[in-house]
């Protein structure tokens, strides 16, 4: 009596040897010329077309550093567009009050974003953090501190900027939690 044996992976595929596949795993190339990286960020050949590149990580960045999403599209289209992407990244921006998302989760705008990318913080620094990075920076480049200096004035202008912004938004968040 010739019995059909039983397998040891308890129904769990991944606990198989790896006998059953040998043969080799096709990987598409970045389509940039030259390049043997796998390509596997697409990207489109033309605005409003459903055609792809695809590229490796670098090109694919290269490629899109210079895109504009709304090529082609009047303001109304543009808008319209615009509105139905926002409306389908509404779940995380929702995530967010529930402390799911980290840093670059929409709480913050691009204004501040920049200004915590001038004093040298993370994106989700909080305000104290904020104010000892401007202090220790605008002392270093103070005009009573660095007369005559031109470009000690200009990184001046730009911490007071950055700080001044920050401040705002830390007030109105501020105002939002007291319900006012």
């Amino acid at each position: 009596m010739n019995r059909a044996r039983r397998s040891n992976d308890w129904g769990f595929p991944r606990w198989r040897g790896y006998e059953a596949g040998r043969e080799a795993a096709q990987i598409r190339l970045c389509d940039r010329a030259g390049c043997n990286e796998p390509g596997n960020c697409p990207a489109p050949k033309s605005p409003n077309n459903p055609d792809r590149w695809y590229f490796c990580q670098q090109h694919a960045a290269e490629y899109n550093s210079g895109w504009d999403y709304f090529a082609g599209l009047d303001a109304e289209e543009a808008a319209s567009r615009e509105r139905s992407e926002q409306q389908t990244n509404g779940g995380y921006r929702e995530s967010a009050y529930y402390g799911w998302a980290g840093s670059g989760d929409g709480t913050r705008s691009r204004d501040e974003l920049k200004a915590l990318e001038v004093l040298g913080l993370d994106p989700d620094a909080d305000f104290d953090a904020v104010r000892k990075a401007w202090r220790t920076k605008a002392k270093a480049v103070h005009p009573d501190v660095r007369p005559n200096d031109a470009e000690a004035a200009k990184a001046f202008m730009g911490l007071q900027a950055a700080y001044e912004v920050l401040r705002v938004a830390e007030e109105q968040r501020s105002w939002k939690g007291a319900g006012v």
